[in-house]
Protein backbone atom coordinates (compact mmCIF):
# COMPACT_ATOMS: atom_id res chain seq x y z
CA UNK A 1 0.00 0.00 0.00
CA UNK A 2 2.25 2.83 -1.65
CA UNK A 3 1.16 6.00 0.41
CA UNK A 4 -1.58 6.35 2.90
CA UNK A 5 -4.49 8.08 1.43
CA UNK A 6 -5.78 10.50 4.58
CA UNK A 7 -9.46 10.47 3.43
CA UNK A 8 -9.26 6.79 4.14
CA UNK A 9 -9.67 7.36 8.38
CA UNK A 10 -13.37 8.13 8.53
CA UNK A 11 -13.80 4.42 7.10
CA UNK A 12 -11.17 2.82 9.74
CA UNK A 13 -12.11 2.51 13.54
CA UNK A 14 -8.10 3.23 15.51
CA UNK A 15 -6.70 -0.67 15.38
CA UNK A 16 -7.74 -0.81 11.64
CA UNK A 17 -6.18 2.59 11.02
CA UNK A 18 -3.49 1.60 12.98
CA UNK A 19 -2.71 -1.37 10.70
CA UNK A 20 -2.81 0.63 7.56
CA UNK A 21 -0.55 3.05 9.32
CA UNK A 22 2.09 0.01 9.44
CA UNK A 23 1.16 -1.51 6.18
CA UNK A 24 2.01 2.30 4.50
CA UNK A 25 5.43 2.14 6.43
CA UNK A 26 6.64 -1.23 6.15
CA UNK A 27 5.23 -2.22 2.81
CA UNK A 28 4.14 -5.36 2.59
CA UNK A 29 1.49 -7.16 4.53
CA UNK A 30 4.23 -9.64 6.74
CA UNK A 31 6.44 -6.49 7.57
CA UNK A 32 3.76 -4.91 8.90
CA UNK A 33 2.00 -7.14 10.56
CA UNK A 34 5.63 -8.63 12.32
CA UNK A 35 5.82 -4.76 13.72
CA UNK A 36 2.79 -4.87 15.29
CA UNK A 37 3.47 -8.64 16.84
CA UNK A 38 -0.04 -9.79 14.73
CA UNK A 39 -0.39 -12.55 11.64
CA UNK A 40 -0.79 -10.77 8.38
CA UNK A 41 -4.13 -11.66 7.88
CA UNK A 42 -5.16 -9.43 10.33
CA UNK A 43 -3.42 -6.58 8.26
CA UNK A 44 -4.87 -8.06 4.94
CA UNK A 45 -8.34 -8.12 6.52
CA UNK A 46 -8.00 -4.51 7.98
CA UNK A 47 -7.23 -3.32 4.30
CA UNK A 48 -9.67 -4.95 2.97
CA UNK A 49 -12.52 -4.12 4.91
CA UNK A 50 -11.84 -0.28 4.83
CA UNK A 51 -11.25 -0.49 1.68
CA UNK A 52 -14.70 -2.04 1.02
CA UNK A 53 -16.51 0.66 3.69
CA UNK A 54 -15.01 3.61 1.46
CA UNK A 55 -16.36 1.57 -1.69
CA UNK A 56 -19.53 1.39 -0.50
CA UNK A 57 -19.83 4.50 0.59
CA UNK A 58 -18.30 5.92 -2.95
CA UNK A 59 -14.86 6.72 -2.57
CA UNK A 60 -12.53 4.27 -4.19
CA UNK A 61 -10.31 6.37 -6.28
CA UNK A 62 -8.21 3.85 -7.74
CA UNK A 63 -11.86 2.73 -9.61
CA UNK A 64 -12.36 6.82 -10.58
CA UNK A 65 -15.25 6.80 -7.45
CA UNK A 66 -14.29 10.42 -5.75
CA UNK A 67 -17.75 11.14 -4.99
CA UNK A 68 -18.63 9.91 -1.48
CA UNK A 69 -22.25 9.54 -1.00
CA UNK A 70 -23.65 12.47 1.60
CA UNK A 71 -24.45 11.49 5.28
CA UNK A 72 -26.76 9.34 5.71
CA UNK A 73 -26.25 7.35 2.44
CA UNK A 74 -24.52 5.05 0.79
CA UNK A 75 -23.51 4.23 -3.31
CA UNK A 76 -25.65 1.53 -4.52
CA UNK A 77 -24.28 1.09 -7.97
CA UNK A 78 -21.93 3.33 -9.86
CA UNK A 79 -21.66 3.25 -13.50
CA UNK A 80 -18.40 4.83 -15.39
CA UNK A 81 -19.02 5.77 -19.09
CA UNK A 82 -14.84 5.52 -20.50
CA UNK A 83 -13.39 6.30 -23.50
CA UNK A 84 -12.97 2.77 -24.80
CA UNK A 85 -9.60 4.04 -26.98
CA UNK A 86 -7.82 5.74 -23.73
CA UNK A 87 -9.61 4.45 -20.94
CA UNK A 88 -10.42 7.84 -19.73
CA UNK A 89 -13.90 7.82 -17.44
CA UNK A 90 -15.72 10.88 -19.18
CA UNK A 91 -19.20 10.25 -17.15
CA UNK A 92 -20.07 9.09 -13.96
CA UNK A 93 -23.12 8.30 -12.69
CA UNK A 94 -23.81 7.54 -8.76
CA UNK A 95 -27.40 5.86 -7.47
CA UNK A 96 -27.27 6.11 -3.89
CA UNK A 97 -29.67 5.04 -1.04
CA UNK A 98 -30.33 5.09 3.30
CA UNK A 99 -27.64 3.49 4.92
CA UNK A 100 -29.60 2.73 8.12
CA UNK A 101 -26.36 2.16 10.43
CA UNK A 102 -25.48 5.54 9.54
CA UNK A 103 -28.90 6.96 9.87
CA UNK A 104 -29.10 5.51 13.63
CA UNK A 105 -25.98 6.99 13.81
CA UNK A 106 -27.01 10.53 13.08
CA UNK A 107 -30.87 10.04 14.89
CA UNK A 108 -28.84 9.10 18.07
CA UNK A 109 -26.50 12.27 17.87
CA UNK A 110 -29.79 14.20 17.58
CA UNK A 111 -31.39 12.68 19.93
CA UNK A 112 -28.85 13.28 22.70
CA UNK A 113 -28.14 16.59 21.73
CA UNK A 114 -31.63 17.76 22.39
CA UNK A 115 -32.06 15.87 25.27
CA UNK A 116 -28.67 17.61 27.00
CA UNK A 117 -30.94 20.66 28.36
CA UNK A 118 -33.93 18.04 29.69
CA UNK A 119 -34.43 18.93 33.60
CA UNK A 120 -33.09 16.45 35.78
CA UNK A 121 -34.36 14.90 38.49
CA UNK A 122 -32.59 15.11 42.24
CA UNK A 123 -31.42 12.03 43.79
CA UNK A 124 -33.97 10.27 46.35
CA UNK A 125 -33.24 9.75 49.79
CA UNK A 126 -32.16 6.00 51.06
CA UNK A 127 -34.74 4.03 52.89
CA UNK A 128 -33.30 2.13 55.74
CA UNK A 129 -33.98 -1.25 54.72
CA UNK A 130 -31.99 -4.46 55.42
CA UNK A 131 -31.40 -6.21 52.38
CA UNK A 132 -29.99 -9.66 50.80
CA UNK A 133 -27.39 -8.85 49.42
CA UNK A 134 -26.90 -12.06 47.16
CA UNK A 135 -30.16 -11.46 45.59
CA UNK A 136 -31.30 -9.50 42.50
CA UNK A 137 -34.72 -8.72 41.96
CA UNK A 138 -35.54 -8.71 37.96
CA UNK A 139 -38.72 -7.34 35.81
CA UNK A 140 -38.90 -8.45 32.27
CA UNK A 141 -41.60 -6.00 30.63
CA UNK A 142 -42.95 -8.24 27.52
CA UNK A 143 -43.72 -5.88 24.59
CA UNK A 144 -45.71 -3.29 26.29
CA UNK A 145 -47.23 -1.73 23.02
CA UNK A 146 -47.90 1.78 23.88
CA UNK A 147 -49.58 3.59 21.37
CA UNK A 148 -51.75 0.10 20.60
CA UNK A 149 -55.44 1.19 20.10
CA UNK A 150 -58.13 -1.93 20.56
CA UNK A 151 -61.99 -2.00 20.36
CA UNK A 152 -62.90 -4.28 22.24
CA UNK A 153 -66.19 -5.41 20.15
CA UNK A 154 -63.17 -6.28 17.18
CA UNK A 155 -60.93 -7.38 19.56
CA UNK A 156 -62.69 -8.65 22.60
CA UNK A 157 -61.09 -5.72 24.71
CA UNK A 158 -60.75 -2.11 24.92
CA UNK A 159 -57.18 -0.71 25.21
CA UNK A 160 -55.65 2.48 24.99
CA UNK A 161 -52.71 4.62 26.34
CA UNK A 162 -54.66 5.08 29.72
CA UNK A 163 -54.66 1.41 29.91
CA UNK A 164 -51.15 0.56 29.04
CA UNK A 165 -49.71 2.97 31.89
CA UNK A 166 -52.13 1.37 34.34
CA UNK A 167 -51.68 -1.86 33.51
CA UNK A 168 -47.90 -1.48 33.60
CA UNK A 169 -47.15 0.86 36.77
CA UNK A 170 -50.01 -1.82 38.58
CA UNK A 171 -48.09 -4.97 37.83
CA UNK A 172 -44.72 -3.41 38.71
CA UNK A 173 -46.18 -1.96 41.77
CA UNK A 174 -47.42 -5.23 42.96
CA UNK A 175 -44.58 -7.21 42.23
CA UNK A 176 -42.38 -4.56 43.77
CA UNK A 177 -44.50 -5.04 47.04
CA UNK A 178 -44.21 -8.77 47.01
CA UNK A 179 -40.19 -9.49 45.83
CA UNK A 180 -37.58 -10.70 48.15
CA UNK A 181 -35.66 -7.80 49.53
CA UNK A 182 -32.99 -7.66 46.96
CA UNK A 183 -31.07 -3.96 46.87
CA UNK A 184 -30.80 -4.60 43.10
CA UNK A 185 -33.70 -4.32 41.28
CA UNK A 186 -33.62 -4.34 37.28
CA UNK A 187 -36.65 -2.87 34.48
CA UNK A 188 -35.87 -5.16 31.32
CA UNK A 189 -38.14 -3.17 28.83
CA UNK A 190 -37.64 -6.65 26.04
CA UNK A 191 -38.89 -3.93 23.13
CA UNK A 192 -41.54 -2.91 21.16
CA UNK A 193 -42.35 -0.51 24.19
CA UNK A 194 -43.54 2.00 21.72
CA UNK A 195 -46.42 -0.06 19.05
CA UNK A 196 -45.24 2.60 16.09
CA UNK A 197 -43.01 5.62 15.57
CA UNK A 198 -44.41 7.15 13.00
CA UNK A 199 -47.94 8.63 12.03
CA UNK A 200 -48.54 6.18 8.99
CA UNK A 201 -49.52 3.49 11.69
CA UNK A 202 -46.42 0.79 9.92
CA UNK A 203 -43.68 -0.68 10.77
CA UNK A 204 -40.66 0.60 9.60
CA UNK A 205 -39.06 -2.40 8.21
CA UNK A 206 -41.88 -4.43 6.64
CA UNK A 207 -44.47 -2.24 6.30
CA UNK A 208 -47.02 -3.48 8.17
CA UNK A 209 -50.32 -1.62 9.26
CA UNK A 210 -50.76 -1.11 12.43
CA UNK A 211 -54.15 -0.22 15.24
CA UNK A 212 -52.45 3.12 16.54
CA UNK A 213 -53.46 6.27 18.15
CA UNK A 214 -52.20 8.86 15.85
CA UNK A 215 -51.19 11.36 18.72
CA UNK A 216 -47.55 10.92 18.63
CA UNK A 217 -46.47 13.57 21.03
CA UNK A 218 -49.05 12.06 23.77
CA UNK A 219 -47.49 8.28 23.30
CA UNK A 220 -44.37 9.82 23.89
CA UNK A 221 -45.01 11.19 26.44
CA UNK A 222 -47.28 8.77 28.61
CA UNK A 223 -44.55 6.50 27.94
CA UNK A 224 -41.90 8.25 29.57
CA UNK A 225 -44.54 9.16 32.44
CA UNK A 226 -45.18 5.09 33.34
CA UNK A 227 -40.90 4.58 32.99
CA UNK A 228 -40.48 6.94 35.20
CA UNK A 229 -43.46 5.76 37.71
CA UNK A 230 -42.24 2.36 37.51
CA UNK A 231 -38.28 3.40 38.52
CA UNK A 232 -39.64 5.57 41.38
CA UNK A 233 -41.93 2.19 42.56
CA UNK A 234 -38.56 -0.01 42.38
CA UNK A 235 -36.29 3.05 43.99
CA UNK A 236 -38.85 2.68 47.09
CA UNK A 237 -37.61 -1.09 48.22
CA UNK A 238 -34.15 -1.03 46.43
CA UNK A 239 -30.69 0.50 46.89
CA UNK A 240 -30.59 1.04 43.15
CA UNK A 241 -32.64 0.04 39.94
CA UNK A 242 -31.46 -0.23 36.21
CA UNK A 243 -33.61 -0.04 33.08
CA UNK A 244 -32.75 -1.78 30.18
CA UNK A 245 -34.55 -0.46 26.68
CA UNK A 246 -33.99 -3.43 23.76
CA UNK A 247 -34.65 -2.19 20.75
CA UNK A 248 -38.00 -3.59 19.12
CA UNK A 249 -39.07 -3.90 15.23
CA UNK A 250 -41.68 -1.34 16.21
CA UNK A 251 -39.70 1.00 17.90
CA UNK A 252 -36.20 1.29 16.58
CA UNK A 253 -35.62 4.86 16.62
CA UNK A 254 -37.76 5.34 19.79
CA UNK A 255 -36.20 2.82 21.61
CA UNK A 256 -32.91 4.66 21.61
CA UNK A 257 -34.92 8.19 22.48
CA UNK A 258 -36.27 6.70 25.62
CA UNK A 259 -33.04 5.21 26.52
CA UNK A 260 -31.45 9.23 26.20
CA UNK A 261 -34.05 10.60 27.57
CA UNK A 262 -34.37 8.84 30.77
CA UNK A 263 -30.42 8.66 30.90
CA UNK A 264 -30.57 12.51 30.94
CA UNK A 265 -33.51 12.18 33.08
CA UNK A 266 -31.95 10.13 36.08
CA UNK A 267 -28.02 12.15 35.41
CA UNK A 268 -28.12 13.46 38.73
CA UNK A 269 -29.48 10.40 40.94
CA UNK A 270 -26.64 7.94 41.23
CA UNK A 271 -29.27 5.27 42.58
CA UNK A 272 -30.98 4.78 38.84
CA UNK A 273 -28.36 3.23 36.09
CA UNK A 274 -29.51 3.44 32.84
CA UNK A 275 -28.24 1.02 29.91
CA UNK A 276 -27.91 3.33 27.12
CA UNK A 277 -25.36 1.82 25.01
CA UNK A 278 -26.73 1.63 21.06
CA UNK A 279 -26.49 -2.39 20.78
CA UNK A 280 -29.40 -5.03 20.12
CA UNK A 281 -27.89 -7.12 22.70
CA UNK A 282 -27.83 -6.18 26.41
CA UNK A 283 -26.07 -8.44 29.12
CA UNK A 284 -26.08 -8.02 33.23
CA UNK A 285 -23.67 -10.02 35.36
CA UNK A 286 -24.75 -10.80 38.97
CA UNK A 287 -21.97 -12.68 41.04
CA UNK A 288 -22.45 -16.27 38.55
CA UNK A 289 -25.35 -15.46 36.85
CA UNK A 290 -24.79 -14.00 33.29
CA UNK A 291 -28.22 -12.95 32.04
CA UNK A 292 -28.71 -11.77 28.23
CA UNK A 293 -31.38 -9.36 26.82
CA UNK A 294 -32.73 -8.88 23.12
CA UNK A 295 -36.24 -8.29 21.18
CA UNK A 296 -35.48 -11.63 19.50
CA UNK A 297 -36.64 -10.12 15.93
CA UNK A 298 -33.35 -10.78 14.06
CA UNK A 299 -32.15 -13.64 15.68
CA UNK A 300 -32.35 -17.04 16.52
CA UNK A 301 -32.85 -18.82 20.08
CA UNK A 302 -30.64 -21.29 18.80
CA UNK A 303 -28.12 -18.89 18.21
CA UNK A 304 -28.34 -16.32 20.96
CA UNK A 305 -26.20 -18.49 23.76
CA UNK A 306 -23.31 -18.91 21.17
CA UNK A 307 -23.31 -15.18 20.71
CA UNK A 308 -23.65 -14.21 24.49
CA UNK A 309 -20.45 -16.25 24.83
CA UNK A 310 -19.04 -14.58 21.77
CA UNK A 311 -19.88 -10.91 23.23
CA UNK A 312 -18.85 -11.53 26.76
CA UNK A 313 -16.24 -14.53 26.85
CA UNK A 314 -14.82 -13.53 30.33
CA UNK A 315 -18.20 -12.89 32.00
CA UNK A 316 -19.10 -16.29 30.85
CA UNK A 317 -16.21 -18.17 31.95
CA UNK A 318 -17.04 -16.73 35.48
CA UNK A 319 -20.82 -17.66 35.60
CA UNK A 320 -22.71 -20.68 35.92
CA UNK A 321 -26.42 -20.05 36.06
CA UNK A 322 -27.24 -18.05 32.13
CA UNK A 323 -30.53 -16.88 30.65
CA UNK A 324 -30.96 -15.13 27.20
CA UNK A 325 -34.68 -12.81 27.59
CA UNK A 326 -35.89 -12.23 24.58
CA UNK A 327 -39.34 -10.62 23.81
CA UNK A 328 -41.50 -10.67 20.26
CA UNK A 329 -43.77 -13.57 20.43
CA UNK A 330 -45.92 -12.31 22.63
CA UNK A 331 -46.08 -15.88 24.66
CA UNK A 332 -43.98 -18.02 27.78
CA UNK A 333 -41.48 -20.40 26.36
CA UNK A 334 -38.18 -21.61 27.79
CA UNK A 335 -36.03 -23.61 25.56
CA UNK A 336 -32.29 -24.94 27.01
CA UNK A 337 -29.28 -25.13 25.12
CA UNK A 338 -25.80 -26.15 26.11
CA UNK A 339 -24.75 -23.52 28.36
CA UNK A 340 -27.74 -21.64 29.59
CA UNK A 341 -31.44 -21.58 28.48
CA UNK A 342 -33.52 -18.69 26.10
CA UNK A 343 -36.45 -17.64 27.79
CA UNK A 344 -39.33 -15.52 26.11
CA UNK A 345 -42.27 -13.71 28.03
CA UNK A 346 -45.61 -13.02 27.86
CA UNK A 347 -46.86 -9.29 27.58
CA UNK A 348 -49.67 -7.39 29.41
CA UNK A 349 -51.20 -6.14 26.02
CA UNK A 350 -53.78 -7.50 24.33
CA UNK A 351 -53.83 -9.16 21.09
CA UNK A 352 -54.58 -6.16 18.12
CA UNK A 353 -57.17 -6.67 15.31
CA UNK A 354 -54.93 -8.52 13.49
CA UNK A 355 -53.12 -10.83 16.23
CA UNK A 356 -56.61 -11.40 17.34
CA UNK A 357 -57.85 -12.86 13.65
CA UNK A 358 -54.80 -14.80 13.06
CA UNK A 359 -55.62 -16.64 16.51
CA UNK A 360 -52.82 -15.70 18.27
CA UNK A 361 -54.46 -15.47 21.84
CA UNK A 362 -51.60 -15.82 24.73
CA UNK A 363 -51.93 -15.74 28.18
CA UNK A 364 -51.16 -12.26 29.56
CA UNK A 365 -49.07 -11.57 32.44
CA UNK A 366 -45.95 -9.62 34.23
CA UNK A 367 -42.96 -11.33 35.65
CA UNK A 368 -40.60 -10.48 38.63
CA UNK A 369 -37.71 -13.31 39.18
CA UNK A 370 -35.01 -13.51 41.78
CA UNK A 371 -31.83 -14.14 41.18
CA UNK A 372 -29.19 -15.49 43.59
CA UNK A 373 -25.38 -14.91 43.07
CA UNK A 374 -24.45 -18.59 43.59
CA UNK A 375 -27.60 -20.55 42.86
CA UNK A 376 -29.03 -18.56 40.02
CA UNK A 377 -32.85 -18.45 39.86
CA UNK A 378 -34.59 -18.96 43.39
CA UNK A 379 -38.05 -17.29 43.88
CA UNK A 380 -40.56 -16.24 40.65
CA UNK A 381 -43.70 -13.85 41.18
CA UNK A 382 -45.98 -13.40 38.68
CA UNK A 383 -48.92 -10.40 38.33
CA UNK A 384 -51.76 -11.79 35.38
CA UNK A 385 -54.18 -9.86 33.56
CA UNK A 386 -56.75 -11.08 35.90
CA UNK A 387 -55.29 -10.79 39.14
CA UNK A 388 -54.42 -6.98 38.02
CA UNK A 389 -57.77 -6.25 37.16
CA UNK A 390 -59.19 -7.54 40.30
CA UNK A 391 -56.46 -5.23 42.36
CA UNK A 392 -57.40 -2.18 40.02
CA UNK A 393 -61.56 -3.25 41.13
Amino acid sequence: MSGLDPKLREYANDKQWQCLEALAEHGSERKAGAALGCHDSVIHRAKTVVLAKAAQAGYAPDHAMLHPAPPGFRVRRNTTLRDMRTGESLIQWQSVEPDKEQQERIIRAAIEAMCEDLPRLPARPKRDLKYNNLLMNVIPWGDPHFGLHCWGEETGEDFDLKIAKRDLCGAVDYLVRQAPPAPRCVLVNLGDFYHAENLRGQTERSGHPLDMDTRMQKIIRVGVAAIRQAIDTALSRHETVEIINAVGNHDGVLAMALSVMIDNIYQDEPRVIVHSQPTKRHYLLHDRCLLGVVHGDTTKDSDLLGIMATEKPEWWGQTKHRVFMRGHHHQDRVQEFNGGKVEQYRTLTPGDAYAVGAGFLSGRDMKLITYHGQFGEVARITCGIDLLRSLAA
